[in-house]
């Protein structure tokens, strides 16, 4: 059993001679049932750091959204030397470290695609040196090359009439969560070993093609982790070793992170499930007088405001999906252990404090991993700062853990992933609205007139009939289900040719179990219309020039998803199961498993823009209802009937995630914050006993989105955040067109 000076104190021993952190964390962690009431306030360095970086960020919105770009330098582990918030503070930040030279500064990251990072610069007025696009062109291929020198014409047709939106072929594709903790607790240098030692037994000598991938892999990674120690000793640490004190554990982990977001610029980089990990420092130093309190809150709100400091250079169409600047910088409190004990600790507090000490923030994307028997104390906190923030998402951890275990993170918005042993091969969403005009208009985009799909035989009776339309509509989900896949396979096999995360899986085990995330976008409009069709009588009104569908008229009522209704909510269950069977006829890349989710982001805009009118009423370029949430209007019977219809949309066949957002007025919960908490808490119970997997909340009303909307400038509304659909963003970040969809959103009156 290996002997360690700076592991004194703790039990255990299987992590002792593996790397087995949640093995650590399950010896050692000490569960807090008690109340909030032994938080401490910001210290005077968190006051000054915060009241800095404000002043940054205020700059930086006034900039259009962004500070300073790089130019020259071509990011990496050691491109910058070190870098602080501001210089005569260094000494406050009790946690260092800047993806740049210089806070907020985006870097140049060109090996997703060279015309991507262009073009992020010449957005906002900035002009790359000339000589990296000679690099990037030729002489190393990026990432974005190699996915269109091989995109088939179908693919690229699909691509461009957003029948699939947001595929990662043009950034890094994120989602894959290294685990930090492990640069703490082992120190870089055993981590090398143990990487060592894998690389001596891939294979059996005969050298294939997965033998051969591997061992570059594996090789790539050992040089990442090298790379991290020389990034650190640029600010005078020595991780070789582990962390001896919770200082130290503290800037170790995020100094695995610093690896990650400087390196790859990926569409979810998030922390993961750090918090009970780092409380156990946090204890062994308050046990043996060496750290208080004030300053253990002190750590965690130094590392918060490094994570709410992560910037990328995006491209307008990027933001357009993904609208507000967010990164997903995730971070889980809460949860169950496997063996029933609760895993939240007072560091769980002090994560969720942030936002009061340093105000509401869209990063990092806290999430609660909630469920019932967490106990009443932190269940109620986390309700009130919901509340007073609408900054934090609630994940049900009693449907996620027998499936991911009790060391999972949210790799994204709402998907979970087993921390250390897993990654995630992410990929847009395919638009199953738009799909259902191509059944009806034989394969022809209803908007461009191109023919997309296969021409198969189109639907020309006046009136839809339900059984012709369900057989021709199935059809069309075969085909693009396959076309789907098929696009995903090529884009992850590019990306790990050309932008593999070696950072990041350095941090993950060698064997690696990898999931294969698609998407289902306009869910919700999907189920209404065939809801329309088999309940009503849809008539189908043509353009008469091109026969293609303009819109449609409902004659007579028809029941709709969200009001708990049993014979729409049975179709939403249906279309899920069927899609996810389709999904996984088909291979996938490195033999990963398929999972799907129910999850849009902002794109719901997008898509809804390039789709025309559907068989349910909603009007052609209006935003589809985010993720699972039902349509806009739809909700007749309150807040609760809502909910009970997203919870019957099984998680077992959506493992990627189901989204599901919603906005409360203040008046429906209660006359003040603390009645509103203990209100919330009832309705979070009851939702998530009934086994839905996610909810955001937004505890806010119409009037303040719109004066935020109007009146920006307003000191309120700097850090004014929402939640949008499985994460959060400062409100007047977004598009004007985001903010509309976000105000049409229904503001439940009524539980």
């Amino acid at each position: 059993m290996i002997q360690n000076e700076a592991w004194n104190g703790f039990k255990g021993k299987l992590w002792r001679d593996e790397v087995n952190v949640r093995d650590f964390i399950q010896n050692n962690y000490t569960p807090y049932e008690g109340d909030s009431s032994f938080l401490e306030a910001p210290t005077e360095a968190t006051a000054k750091l915060w009241k800095e970086l404000q002043k940054l960020q205020k700059e930086e919105h006034a900039k259009n959204g962004v500070l300073d770009m790089e130019t020259e330098v071509v990011t990496g582990l050691t491109a910058y030397g070190a870098g602080y918030i501001c210089e005569d503070g260094k000494n406050l930040e009790q946690v260092v470290g800047l993806q740049t030279d210089k806070p907020l500064k985006r870097a140049f990251m060109p090996y997703g695609g060279i015309k991507m990072a262009e073009e992020s610069c010449e957005m906002y007025g900035y002009k790359p040196n000339p000589e990296l696009h000679k690099i990037f062109t030729e002489y190393h291929k990026t990432h974005n090359q190699g996915v269109f020198d091989v995109y088939t014409p179908e693919i690229r047709a699909a691509r461009k009439n957003h029948i699939v939106t947001g595929l990662p072929d043009t950034y890094g594709r994120g989602r894959i969560v290294g685990d930090y903790r492990r640069v703490a607790l082992y120190g870089i240098d055993f981590l090398i070993e143990q990487k060592k030692a894998d690389y001596a037994n891939i294979g059996d000598g005969t050298m294939t093609d997965d033998v051969i991938r591997l061992r570059e892999e594996v090789a790539d990674q050992i040089k990442a982790l090298n790379g991290m120690k020389a990034m650190a000793a640029a600010y005078g640490f020595d991780i070789s070793k582990p962390a001896t004190t919770a200082k130290e554990a503290f800037q170790w982990l995020y100094f695995g992170y610093l690896a990650a977001i400087k390196t790859q610029n990926g569409a979810a980089m998030s922390v993961g499930r750090i918090s009970t990990f780092l409380d156990i420092y946090i204890e062994r130093d308050i046990a043996n007088g060496t750290l208080t309190e004030k300053q253990a809150q002190e750590l965690v709100d130094h590392m918060v405001m490094k994570f709410r400091m992560v910037r990328f250079a995006r491209i307008k169409s990027y933001n357009e999906l993904f609208s507000g600047d967010p990164v997903w910088a995730t971070v889980e409190v809460g949860g169950l252990g496997q063996d029933g004990r609760s895993m939240v600790t007072k560091n769980d507090f002090r994560f969720l404090h942030t936002l009061e000490n340093m105000g509401p923030s869209p990063e990092p994307n806290l999430t609660v991993l909630y469920s019932s028997r967490l106990g009443q104390n932190f269940n109620k906190y986390s309700a009130y700062i919901s509340v007073v923030t609408s900054s934090i998402q609630y994940e049900n951890d009693d449907v996620m853990r027998p499936i991911w275990g009790d060391d999972y993170s949210i790799c994204c918005c709402v998907s979970a992933t087993q921390t250390g042993k897993e990654m995630q091969f992410f990929g847009a969403r395919a638009n199953l609205a738009k799909a259902m005009l191509y059944a009806i208009n034989g394969g022809v985009d209803e908007i461009s007139g191109q023919q997309v799909a296969p021409a198969y035989q189109k639907i020309t009776s006046e009136y839809l009939d339900y059984n012709e339309f369900m057989a021709s509509y199935d059809r069309m989900l075969e085909w693009l289900s396959g076309m789907y896949v098929n696009v995903l396979n090529l884009i992850h096999y590019m990306h790990d040719k050309y932008y593999y995360e070696a950072a990041e899986l350095a941090l993950i085990d060698t064997d690696v179990r990898r999931t294969f995330a698609t998407g289902i976008a306009g869910f919700s409009h999907v189920v209404d219309s065939i809801s329309a069709i088999k309940y009503a009588k849809v008539k189908v009104i043509r353009d008469p020039e091109t026969g293609l569908t303009k819109s449609f008229e409902i004659e007579g009522d028809f029941p709709r998803y969200g009001n708990d209704d049993e014979r729409a909510d049975e179709i939403a269950v249906w279309l899920l199961k069927n899609f996810m069977a389709k999904i996984k006829k088909h291979h996938t890349y490195r033999d990963s498993e398929p999972t799907t989710s129910i999850l849009t982001i902002t794109s719901n805009v997008v898509y809804g823009k390039a789709t025309g009118d559907l068989p349910d009423g909603r009007v052609a370029g209006e935003p589809f209802s985010p993720g699972a949430n039902p349509a806009y209007g739809a909700e007749k019977n309150g807040l609760l009937a809502s909910l009970n219809s997203v919870a019957k949309v099984p998680y077992e066949y959506a493992l990627d995630g189901i989204s599901n957002t919603q906005t409360i007025s203040p008046n429906a919960l209660g006359h003040d914050d603390d009645e509103r908490s203990e209100k919330l808490v009832t309705v979070l119970d009851g939702y998530f006993d009934q086994g839905a997997h996610h909810l955001n909340v937004n505890v806010f009303g119409v009037d303040k989105l719109k004066d935020a909307m109007e009146h920006p400038e307003k000191d309120e509304y700097a850090n004014f955040t929402v939640r949008v659909s499985g994460y959060a963003v400062r409100f007047i970040n977004l598009t004007r067109e985001q903010q509309l969809d976000v105000i049409a959103r229904n503001a439940h009156e009524v539980l």
